[in-house]
């Protein structure tokens, strides 16, 4: 017993974040992971402990008396079989013995998942790309999830140097949405079905703690949708405001965890102060959100194993991984889009580490290559989010250039050629009558 991991699932967010704070002020040592799906919803979230301290956890929660759904054995998960009609000699060894690992379900070290994103021939991809498809199958089901967007604001207060809408491009044209347009465009997505809005944003000091708290509860009143804010690094009060008025998820992307390609693409931002966010979204109970860019200037392939590693340890809910896509009007203009190939790996072997996430077949991949989700889809991702930002806004969102506008249609024909099932809410809708309702 004391070798193994046990997770605690509790009875609510709340309850989850009072009983974390109760077991290490007892000197238990915990960790807050995502959940298993046959434990709670997709992306729920767990806290871990070592077999060592079960007994005195299960003594704890009796004496604080807050209520848990249950305490479960942390489970390996294999893919038994994947290699059986594989020869040794069609693979490289490296390539070959990291995957033996996947298929008995052990952890990967940073060395393995270097191998594996090394895949170069189509054999090795094909078999790559099977078993990541193989495990979103049995971690989160085929059921693709559908979210929807709304881009608020392009103002910024950064000057990253392969954003778009940084602060030193003169090019755009700066807009920023009023609380009538947010709440208009949240009811329509309510209308069509789906259940979590994005609210993303350049980091726009305009938008105060108090008018974001305002949108929040607004939206949660009227629609009662679940929300995700992207509106980049705030402080803690802030982040704890939000969560209080109604925020469920926060996707605050690393983009890499190269602290030297860091700062030459972020001369506004510390990297340090990036992870302290991520971890006060972490300890304020969100589904935290996280994520990439592949093909980013001086990018090395151990770079983003190290990425995948960092989602990993940090227990990231939601990971976004797209191409690197050029933006006019900022330093790296010039600079090719980024590798469809190694995106599609960096999915891939994302999914193999990370397991029970949420994945994104992203906008930039569909932008870089007309197959591009359904590819995703295909190599371990498992939702789309669509962009329903007011289509006068939208063209001066550009946060890259050549940005696809991925609506509901786009959405369900990626989903239907990569062979997976629709969200619920569209299950009793004709096709037809979706398009109708979206033209």
């Amino acid at each position: 017993m004391e070798d193994k991991n046990y997770l605690i699932m509790a009875a609510s967010t709340t309850h989850m974040l009072s009983l974390d704070k109760s077991l290490r002020q007892n000197g238990i040592v915990t960790d807050m992971v995502p959940a298993p799906p046959e434990y709670g919803t997709v992306c729920a979230i767990a806290i871990k402990i070592f077999g060592k301290d079960l007994a005195c956890a299960e003594s704890l929660i009796k004496e604080v008396k807050i209520p848990i759904r249950g305490i479960y054995e942390q489970k390996v998960y294999a893919l038994q079989g994947l290699l059986k009609r594989v020869g040794a000699n069609v693979l490289s060894a490296e390539f070959l013995n990291a995957l033996k690992k996947v298929e008995r379900g052990d952890e990967l070290v940073l060395s393995e998942i270097i191998s594996l994103l090394s895949a170069k021939t189509e054999e090795e991809k094909r078999i790559l790309f099977t078993a990541a498809d193989r495990m979103r199958s049995e971690m989160v089901g085929d059921r693709v999830d559908i979210r929807g967007a709304i881009e608020f604001s392009n103002y910024c207060d950064k000057n990253c140097t392969y954003c778009g809408i940084r602060r030193g491009n003169r090019q755009l044209k700066r807009y920023r949405m009023s609380l009538t347009e947010i709440l208009d465009v949240a009811a329509e997505i309510r209308r069509l079905g789906m259940n979590t809005v994005i609210l993303q944003s350049g980091e726009d000091g305009t938008f105060t703690k108090e008018v974001i708290v305002s949108i929040l509860r607004a939206i949660k009143g009227e629609t009662g949708l679940r929300i995700t804010l992207s509106i980049g690094e705030r402080h803690f009060e802030e982040y704890k405001a939000f969560k209080d008025a109604g925020a469920n998820n926060f996707l605050l992307k690393i983009e890499t965890t190269n602290r030297e390609l860091f700062k030459a693409l972020h001369p506004d931002d510390d990297f340090d102060y990036r992870l302290k966010c991520s971890e006060w979204l972490k300890e304020l109970g969100y589904l935290n959100g996280s994520g990439n860019i592949i093909g980013l200037p001086g990018q090395t392939i151990a770079d983003i194993a190290a990425d995948i590693m960092f989602f990993k340890q940090m227990g990231i809910n939601m990971i976004g991984i797209g191409p690197f896509m050029p933006a006019n009007g900022t330093p790296l203009e010039g600079h090719p889009v980024g590798d469809i190939d190694m995106t599609l790996k960096a999915v891939a072997v994302t999914r193999l580490v990370c397991k029970n996430v949420y994945i994104p077949a992203t906008t930039a991949l569909v932008s870089a290559h007309p197959d591009g989700q359904v590819m995703a889809l295909k190599s371990g991702a498992n939702t789309i989010m669509l962009v329903n930002t007011p289509a006068h806004y939208r063209r001066n969102y550009a946060i890259y250039g050549n940005k696809c506008p991925v609506d509901l249609t786009v959405a369900i024909d990626a989903i239907m050629e990569a062979g997976r099932k629709l969200p619920k809410f569209l299950e009793s809708q004709e096709e037809g009558q979706v398009a109708h309702d979206i033209s």
